[in-house]
């Protein structure tokens, strides 16, 4: 084993008995040894910390060394800014390798020097999130960032680096292009380094980008890391509820170094060295933390008090479950408790007109406001399919996603069949994202090309009840969609993946076209889900529900779809891809549609009665009767093919008929509501998409007073009604707030 090896086997067993302690701030030791512009290199490199390696190595070795002596296991780089995107600041990029192997040198040649067998000491390699957070401020591109990590990761560990540590993170989509430049000069030198990340929460309790702790760790989940955590930004205490967090949701080790403090108005950080220890000594006590340290403001003193303070104390021990965690901003679980998780389908150019239009005008940014009024009618999730024979795909996603990433929170379904336009997608997802799908149609061609986008940028994937069988590719008997479950179920864990990122599609088939083949496979479909919840219990399950009522009158689909969801989810399943702007909840439907609905599914035999009612006369009924139709058995298995057809073909009639001219129950959306009640609708949703346009209309029959006395006031009163009745949360009524004010301005 050479010495890099032993070095990391050396720091997991360290990590295992005790707490390291990582170093303090380089910036405001620095800072401390007040050094001219010549130091730098002359005027124009003045404040470039990271060219002092160049051109005083000696200030540089001598921090390192201060904080070793203070107690210090591990020292960072001066290498916080040493991306070729930053360096270019000072003219320097060139010099961006240089940089990266003379500060992992100078750090390796301290920690050789204070290393003793009982304590030996490392060298984390600071990687910094660059003056470029992706998501908030753009100015680069995914694959620039990739390279510039790339360049940097591949300095640090030729210089002789222990651990790569990805700090002080803003942004998801930076982290995920640092793992990615890392994981290539992994691959190009033939070894690999222990990775850490930290993430930087604001005092508003998200990172920059908006995502709060729990997203952050559901985002990293699919990364072999040493450590996930915090540092900078805020002092300890206004850390403590997202450690807690992060202690109960990683199942790998946690750090934390925080600033010395919040500065106060002249930029100064007022924790003492006692007073931080004893704030950091909570997180000790509780158990939540394996590497502590300081940040902004911290000196030696700082990390002697917490070296002092964490001698003798057991390191965090406990790992969490893996669990189906999914996150954009937000995160979202798929837990037995909250069954089914809502996919919205509507933004789809397949299933939606409306949406497809909308992409076909390139109004991009109209198109994303579907996907937001999915996530208003309860959404937990937003599928998006951009295929379209007619345009550019790969061009479409990244004009579509760079606007919709900032408009919905929720985690997105990336569908397509096009691998390339897949991982398109994915570099612009800030969490954790679902795929949407793959299946053993070409064997195991589409797991080739798809697993490994799984691995790289951290999914979930959905496979489909189809394979190879020449006859019926698409498993309609629930026997075959499990078989096809365990196959996938085995071949991806094989393959490295997660049990509970996989995602079964047993497929649904229309119920109502009297094609003899799809009579009875609702059945299959929902007894499919419980058979494959049964045998791959860590697993989940996907429907998409509209297709059960493909072909009959509207307000029949959104009573089928609505009945067939209520059966499967009490078979298992976990999420219903389905317009969420249109489910109807089962308990809210008259009994009798519901008969309907569920005679239609399982195909029962109808009472004789049931014939009277629709016109048959008693002949006509003991007629029908003696064909065996009224006496067929329940199960439509055990129905005779003739039986099956004719029972098909009267449930059909029956709902064709009751349902042909009833209007829908579900409410209505805004652009089909009236000029006032548009209007009203606008300041509940908090939107103000819409809101303009229809207020000029408005403004040629009313005054501008009356508009607001009058349609706008209705919605705030609504605004007012759900928020005492806790159905709207504050983010909603500010966001209602914000569109009537818009409203006055204009009409003023």
């Amino acid at each position: 084993m050479n010495d890099r090896a032993n070095r990391t086997k050396l720091l997991k067993s360290f990590l295992d008995e005790r707490i390291l302690v990582l170093d303090g701030a380089m910036g405001t030791m620095i800072q401390q040894c007040d050094l001219s512009a010549d130091d730098f290199g002359g005027a124009a490199l003045e404040g470039c910390n990271e060219n002092l390696v160049l051109t005083r190595p000696d200030v540089i070795l001598d921090i390192h060394k201060k904080y070793f002596e203070a107690g210090a296991d591990i020292v960072e780089t001066d290498t916080f800014g040493s991306t070729p995107i930053v360096l270019a600041e000072y003219a320097l990029a060139d010099k961006c390798h240089e940089i990266n192997v003379a500060a992992a040198t100078i750090a390796r040649q301290a920690a050789a020097e204070f290393s003793t067998p009982n304590k030996p000491r490392f060298v984390a390699a600071s990687i910094g999130p660059t003056t470029k957070a992706i998501t908030v401020t753009g100015g680069v591109t995914f694959e620039q960032l990739i390279d510039n990590f790339y360049q940097q990761a591949r300095g640090l560990a030729e210089g002789g680096a222990d651990i790569l540590l990805v700090e002080t993170c803003q942004d998801t989509r930076n982290i995920k292009a640092a793992l990615i430049g890392i994981q290539r000069v992994f691959d190009e030198l033939g070894y690999t380094l222990p990775i850490m990340v930290s993430g930087t929460i604001e005092p508003m309790g998200t990172m920059l980008a908006g995502q709060a702790a729990d997203a952050l760790v559901a985002s990293l989940q699919h990364v072999d890391l040493l450590s996930v955590g915090l540092n900078c930004a805020t002092g300890p205490e206004f850390m403590t509820d997202h450690i807690r967090t992060i202690h109960n949701m990683a199942n790998t080790r946690v750090s934390c170094y925080p600033n010395a403090g919040l500065p106060n108005e002249e930029g100064l950080y007022l924790e003492t060295p006692t007073t931080l220890a004893s704030a950091l000594e909570r997180f000790v006590k509780n158990g939540w933390l394996n590497i502590v340290g300081g940040c902004c403001g911290t000196t030696p003193p700082h990390i002697k008090a917490i070296a002092q303070m964490v001698e003798g104390k057991e390191p965090r021990k406990f790992r969490a479950q893996r669990k189906s965690w999914y996150s954009g901003i937000e995160l979202v679980e798929a837990t037995d408790d909250n069954r089914p998780l809502i996919v919205g389908e509507r933004t789809n150019e397949v299933g939606s007109r409306a949406f497809k239009r909308l992409i076909t005008d390139e109004k991009f940014e109209e198109a994303t406001e579907i996907a937001r009024a999915q996530v208003k009618s309860g959404a937990h999730v937003i599928d998006i399919n951009l295929e379209n024979t007619d345009r550019d795909e790969l061009a479409d996603i990244d004009r579509f996603y760079e606007k919709v990433i900032h408009k919905v929170k929720v985690p997105f379904m990336i569908d397509s069949t096009n691998p390339k336009s897949v991982e398109r997608a994915l570099t612009y997802c800030l969490g954790k994202s679902i795929i949407n799908s793959i299946n053993f149609e070409d064997g195991e061609e589409k797991f080739h090309k798809v697993l490994p986008l799984v691995r790289k940028y951290g999914a979930a994937i959905v496979i489909g009840s189809i394979d190879e069988d020449k006859q019926q590719a698409q498993a309609i008997t629930r026997e075959r969609k499990l078989a096809i479950a365990q196959r996938a179920q085995k071949y991806c864990t094989e393959h490295g993946i997660a049990e509970e990122d996989l995602i079964f599609d047993s497929l649904v088939f229309p119920c109502a076209t009297g094609d003899e083949n799809y009579i009875g496979s609702a059945v299959e479909t929902i007894e499919g889900v419980r058979l494959i919840k049964a045998a791959l219990p860590r697993c989940k399950t996907i429907l998409g529900v509209s297709n059960v009522s493909f072909g009959l009158p509207p307000a029949a689909r959104e009573v089928i779809n609505s009945v067939f969801l209520y059966h499967a989810t009490k078979a298992g399943l976990d999420l219903a891809i389905v317009n969420a702007e249109k489910l109807e909840r089962y308990a809210t439907i008259p009994e009798k549609e519901r008969k309907f609905v569920e005679d239609l599914l399982w195909n029962y035999p109808p009472e004789p009665s049931a014939l009277a009612k629709r016109g048959y006369n008693e002949g006509a009924v003991a007629a029908v009767d003696n064909r065996g139709l009224c006496d067929a058995p329940r199960d439509y298995r055990q129905q005779t093919k003739e039986q099956r057809a004719a029972i098909n073909q009267h449930h059909i009639a029956a709902i064709n008929e009751h349902f042909r001219t009833a209007e829908s129950r579900v409410k209505k959306k805004t652009s089909d509501l009236p000029l006032d009640g548009r209007l009203a609708n606008y300041i509940l949703e908090g939107s103000k998409e819409g809101l303009i346009p229809d207020l000029d209309l408005k403004l040629k029959e009313a005054k501008p007073l009356d508009i607001i006395n009058g349609p706008l006031m209705d919605g705030m009163k609504e605004v007012g009604r759900l928020f005492n009745a806790n159905e709207l949360i504050v983010a909603e009524v500010l966001q209602s707030a914000e569109a009537m004010k818009a409203a006055v301005a204009h009409l003023e």
